[in-house]
């Protein structure tokens, strides 16, 4: 059964940085893209940081690029997401998954996610 288990969120001032984690199971992980992705309150979720299999090409949009660097670990199955200078537009809540929609056959279900603040 895939689950994703993320962590790290916190309560940060603008300017901060945060290093958000994520542990996959249930799937061949090494063999996925990985994605982070942002819910804001009262907002649909978005991606914000998408890594290849192998982990050597990474991809964001323009309101993160320069300050989100994601990064995995195949070894631990575990996919990380370094925030830095946070703004107030970066809370919400931050989850882990494959790129959306997932591969037909497989359910990947989101996880409670990680709540990430920054204070204005």
């Amino acid at each position: 059964q895939v689950r994703f288990v993320e962590s790290g969120g916190g309560l940060v001032q603008p300017g901060g940085s945060l290093t958000l984690s994520c542990t996959a199971s249930g799937f061949d992980f090494e063999y996925h893209m990985m994605d982070w992705y942002h819910q804001a309150p009262g907002q649909e979720r978005e991606e914000v940081a998408r890594i290849v299999q192998g982990g050597d090409r990474q991809w964001y949009p323009a309101p993160v690029k320069g300050r989100f660097t994601i990064s995995r670990d195949d070894r631990k199955n575990m996919v990380f997401l370094r925030m830095t200078d946070l703004k107030p537009e970066d809370t919400g809540t931050y989850y882990c998954n494959v790129p959306q929609p997932p591969p037909a056959g497989q359910e990947f279900p989101w996880g409670r996610g990680t709540r990430v603040t920054v204070l204005s």
